[in-house]
């Protein structure tokens, strides 16, 4: 099952890119000073004291990511992660498709999984564009809003499906691993219903910012886990009858 090394080399690059796209923009944001005087001068909304998000939530991911230079960043990483994201999908269903011996038959993560990934081109070509309406703002964070439920739901169904299948995919997979999968997609999904009051509210600035980078942080480690689940298989490696 060729499909198994691809989608081990695409969710180890999901995780990367976006991982270090982004806190290449918080570097830059934080040491706007090394860039005075170049072509690549950071905007002064983007510019930010010493922070660490993650804790303290000083500065958010649109505020590091959506002005010049750091957008020249932020771009083009998270529209290589979206194609890597559409190709992670389509070689999960290859997987599944196998498995059933159904290959005309789609299985339902694959399309919240491609939506999320075309949600995230979207706010990538949206961002750095100034359009302050409240029409722009409400597109943009309905944009945003789709992308996370979307990839939730993509996740949540794809490791339903791995659980249902689990005994035809035990030579291929790291059951260990599928637990801690399981454990994050049931935090992600609790942490998204029980922060939408706190979202709503105009107060806990700080709190929302930090919540955000820890959110994004949890959403890529999905990834890492697909990296570490998934064995490594040699070209030796038969494919068990069925599979």
């Amino acid at each position: 099952m060729p499909e198994v090394n691809r989608i081990r080399l695409a969710s180890i690059w999901i995780f990367i890119i976006p991982i270090l796209v982004l806190n290449l923009c918080l570097f830059v944001s934080i040491n706007y000073h090394l860039l005075e005087n170049t072509i690549f001068r950071v905007d002064q909304i983007g510019r930010s004291g010493f922070t660490i998000p993650y804790i303290d939530g000083g500065i958010s991911i649109s505020r590091t990511a959506r002005t010049y230079p750091t957008y020249l960043l932020f771009k083009p990483g998270m529209l290589l992660t979206s194609i890597l994201l559409i190709r992670y999908w389509i070689l999960n269903n290859r997987v599944f498709q196998k498995i059933e011996n159904e290959t005309s038959k789609n299985k339902y993560f694959l399309y919240f999984g491609v939506a999320s990934a075309l949600f995230l081109i979207i706010h990538s070509l949206f961002l750095g564009i100034n359009f302050e309406t409240d029409i722009f703002k409400f597109l943009r964070r309905f944009v945003l809003l789709g992308f996370i439920i979307f990839e939730i739901v993509a996740q949540a169904l794809l490791v339903l499906s791995i659980i249902k299948y689990k005994t035809k995919l035990e030579d291929f997979i790291n059951k260990k691993i599928l637990i801690f999968k399981i454990i994050l997609v049931t935090v992600l999904a609790l942490v998204a219903i029980l922060s939408l009051p706190i979202l709503n509210s105009p107060e806990y600035t700080h709190f929302k910012h930090a919540l955000e980078w820890n959110y994004f942080l949890g959403v890529i480690s999905f990834y890492f886990l697909t990296f570490l689940f998934w064995k490594r298989l040699k070209p030796s490696v038969h494919t068990p009858e069925g599979v």
